[in-house]
């Protein structure tokens, strides 16, 4: 049976497998007339030395219903910037590229520190996302952005097509669109998803009861996906997370900004392959684990802010009812593995589970010792209200060192 299933609070959107990919692209176009569609690419200069990033400029190259793309580069010096201006600029619609490191964005993320707006001086996807989002609000025919990681090594033109479809389609009224996908090779990978998201979630509603938040939360396939969509109107709300609690925490500002019957999730592509974290340890404080940390911190502030009362008791309990469902977890998944014949150790399993209750102890004394943590960078809006004529500035600037 095809997978239509509908479960959650929110609207799943799957791939049925009959419909061309030309086919959906034909509609964007047309739908292109009206909706101008951006394409929001961060990215490392390191990873136009992969494979990866040429694949990706090759698929996109047959897109043709874009209104532009901005690529936010991080880590390069002045002549690697000339290099991956030049590389981009074989693509049919406009290409602009925020050089992060430049002399142009310092002097902008020193004036909005100035004016005590946080978080600008940690480098990273979270400030990178954020910049994108900002500079794509100054161009008044933006309508539509969609954003997806650089280090996909099975790259198709059909994730950015399957994002853009549910939030620019006039019949359709989604403001924001979460992508998932399989992640199954040989083996099962996601270690993340698997063994730390959904057994916390779980363990969180056993612990302090079932709440909307929760129920949101626990609706998402893939909720640490680094691809989702959304509208203009919405992207002028959401502060973004300087930390590697990214998604979950632009999830979060979703919920918080509308309504769920107009948030879904699309099947964007059969299996997604991309580089893989090293699990990481809690002494150097890397990895997944240093993910795992961020993450169980951002759930426990949203969940404060939603009125849970969190105690060292309670989080004792916390950690022995993940112990409990992690460990189901591993269950499930040892035995989905011998159905269909996968690798599957279930000791390395068991090793990152560990390193996970580690990362969520330490989230948790963190937590307790500072509940408001590393704040979010601002809404745009926000930025906005406070600095009238930044957009203008922000625009030339751009514009200077894209000439």
């Amino acid at each position: 049976m095809a997978d239509f299933f509908q479960n959650g609070v929110i609207t799943t959107l799957q791939n049925l497998g009959d419909r061309s990919l030309e086919d959906l692209e034909s509609e964007l176009e047309a739908f292109s007339e009206r909706r101008g569609m951006v394409l929001l690419l961060p990215a490392l200069y390191s990873e136009f030395e992969t494979p990866a990033m040429h694949k990706i400029i090759e698929e996109l190259k047959s897109i043709k219903y874009l209104y532009k793309i901005i690529l936010g580069l991080d880590q390069a010096t002045k002549e690697q910037f000339e290099e991956v201006k030049k590389l981009m600029s074989v693509l049919p619609c406009k290409v602009e590229v925020l050089w992060n490191d430049g002399p142009n964005i310092k002097e902008l993320y020193q004036d909005l520190t100035n004016e005590g707006f946080p978080g600008l001086d940690k480098p990273g996807k979270g400030r990178n996302v954020w910049t994108m989002i900002g500079y794509a609000l100054t161009d008044k025919d933006a309508y539509a952005f969609a954003l997806h990681d650089c280090d996909i090594v099975n790259y198709s033109r059909e994730i950015p097509a399957r994002l853009f479809y549910p939030i620019v389609h006039p019949a359709l009224d989604f403001e924001f669109n979460k992508g998932f996908y399989s992640r199954v090779t040989n083996k099962l990978h996601g270690r993340a998803t698997r063994l730390l998201y959904t057994p916390l979630i779980n363990s969180l509603a056993k612990v302090y009861g079932r709440n909307k938040y929760l129920d949101y939360m626990e609706s998402f396939r893939y909720s640490l996906s680094g691809e989702f969509s959304f509208i203009r109107s919405l992207a002028r709300g959401i502060a973004i997370s300087p930390t590697w609690g990214l998604e979950v925490s632009t999830l979060s500002e979703v919920y918080k900004n509308t309504s769920n019957k107009r948030i879904c999730q699309t099947e964007i592509m059969e299996s997604y392959e991309h580089k893989h974290q090293e699990l990481g340890t809690q002494s150097k404080n890397n990895g997944i684990y240093k993910m795992s940390n961020d993450i169980a911190k951002t759930l426990f502030r949203v969940l404060a802010q939603e009125g849970v009362v969190f105690s060292q008791s309670s989080f004792r309990t916390l950690l022995a009812t993940y112990f409990q469902e992690s460990r189901f977890e591993i269950s499930k998944y040892n035995a989905l593995s011998k159905l269909n014949a996968l690798e599957y150790t279930r000791e390395k399993e068991i090793k990152a589970v560990e390193a996970f209750q580690d990362a969520i102890k330490d989230a948790a004394e963190e937590f307790n010792e500072d509940p408001m943590g590393i704040p979010s960078m601002s809404s745009w809006i926000t930025v906005r209200s406070v600095m009238p004529d930044f957009s203008k500035k922000f625009a030339k600037y751009v514009k200077q060192d894209n000439e």
